[in-house]
């Protein structure tokens, strides 16, 4: 994709417009979530995103969850699902029984989806299956086209490092390419030193790589940390301008942007060393509809944008409507043109 010009002034509150109906995309039966979109040449939206079935419960999202595919002629939808990018293949495999969290990139005329595998016992578990946690790590699939067929890999792009920040369990994979060449991830890393099976503390780690297929080598820094807060942020997105790298987070508790659980913009002139954006607020768990109604949710993170000529267009997050996960939906968020900088 193109880059955004750095001198952009991104004031998201600003910038987010009201949210037609056909920008809501569930799937009956299923609970839908981490949503992320490509267009291709021929103008054709794929939207990627993770499903799982609702008789297995919301907790399933770490047992059964699989990334699946649809298409629509506009980023604002309606979107109509077309089948599995990621299909289960055999608990055998690193990945072989959950994917989830993708993320997709056009490099050099190819598509990269990135995102977090598992295997384990295969248990639908009452609460969270900790097996399954705690063998997340991340991959990469590999798509001359947006339809597919994806080519995965049989060992995983960033695994554990004992010891390290990242020694149970790795996820949330964000991927640019750099400025001077190469590539740059950002992930989720999960350390051992916490009470296990959750351990922690929970931070954020850099990698870079010559290849978007990798190999790519850790930088030692955490960040988006908070001190005093082993669980400060996760689900980043992470893009660039000209001199400047931008991402989202998601905000665990208002740690950064001082509006309880909300999405939170951070830039970098390195990636590797970030601070608070100078208008840190991206959202809270609100979405104004297009028929005039304020939806208040119980989560939107998961977010992800999709570009338009270089610019910012579309905020697409996850969307949960209560504790009890009665409805979950994608959401196609319609962004204005963010303002000059000062």
């Amino acid at each position: 994709m193109s880059n955004p010009p750095s001198h952009l002034e991104f004031d998201f509150p600003n910038m987010i417009q009201p949210v037609p109906d056909t920008a809501i995309f569930s799937e009956d039966g299923y609970y839908v979530w981490c949503g992320t979109m490509v267009r291709d040449a021929h103008g054709t939206c794929h939207l990627y995103y993770s499903r799982w079935k609702k008789e297995y419960g919301f907790e399933a999202w770490v047992t059964h969850s699989e990334i699946a595919y649809a298409v629509a002629q506009s980023p604002l939808g309606p979107f109509r699902h077309e089948g599995l990018a990621l299909p289960p293949r055999g608990k055998e495999f690193w990945d072989g029984l959950c994917t989830h969290n993708p993320t997709v990139q056009c490099f050099d005329g190819r598509y990269y989806l990135y995102y977090t595998g598992n295997t384990g016992d295969g248990k639908n578990t009452q609460g969270l299956n900790w097996t399954h946690r705690n063998n997340q790590r991340i991959g990469v699939a590999v798509a001359d086209d947006p339809g597919g067929p994806w080519q995965c890999f049989d060992k995983p792009l960033i695994n554990t490092t004992p010891g390290g920040y990242d020694a149970l369990c790795c996820n949330n994979p964000a991927v640019i390419s750099r400025p001077d060449g190469g590539f740059l991830m950002i992930y989720k890393a999960v350390g051992d030193e916490g009470k296990m099976p959750f351990g922690g503390p929970v931070v954020h780690l850099a990698a870079t790589s010559e290849n978007p297929l990798g190999p790519f080598a850790k930088q030692p820094k955490p960040i988006f940390v908070k001190e005093g807060v082993t669980f400060p942020a996760e689900d980043p997105f992470i893009w660039r301008g000209d001199d400047c790298y931008w991402a989202i987070v998601k905000d665990m508790d208002g740690h950064f942007t001082g509006a309880g659980r909300s999405l939170a913009l951070f830039e970098s002139q390195s990636g590797f060393d970030w601070n608070l954006a100078k208008h840190p607020l991206v959202s809270s768990t609100t979405i104004s509809r297009s028929d005039g109604t304020v939806q208040k949710l119980h989560a939107l993170e998961r977010p992800q944008i999709w570009f338009e000529h270089g610019r910012p267009a579309v905020l697409l997050c996850a969307a949960d409507i209560d504790e009890k996960h009665t409805h979950t939906f994608n959401v196609q968020i319609p962004l204005k043109s963010p303002a000059p900088g000062a």
